[in-house]
């Protein structure tokens, strides 16, 4: 997705930086707007994801291929966000644009 002109910022309390940005703890730590939480993490780790997505107030979380919380995703939509579970944004991505 980088290399489509998209800017990834990684969140992962194990490292200090991925993908050449700096790696924050939790998407509450991230000091900028965020667009969109494309999550790739085990099902039973989206809860909390969510929970900081909605209290940002992101318009938009992915959760990726094998990755599906319906419990989370609607609370996610009652908050009128919206959910994309068990895809992978690069594939949706090529296939709409190459």
């Amino acid at each position: 997705m980088q290399s489509q002109g998209y800017r990834i910022i990684p969140v992962n309390p194990q490292v200090g930086e991925a993908l050449g940005e700096r790696a924050y703890p939790s998407l509450l730590e991230i000091p900028e707007k965020i667009d969109i939480v494309n999550i790739f993490r085990r099902p039973e780790f989206v809860s909390e994801v969510v929970d900081q997505a909605i209290r940002l107030k992101i318009p938009a979380i992915w959760m990726q291929e094998e990755v599906v919380h319906q419990e989370a995703a609607e609370r996610a939509r009652k908050h009128g966000i919206l959910v994309i579970m068990d895809r992978c944004i690069l594939q949706e991505h090529k296939a709409r644009f190459g």
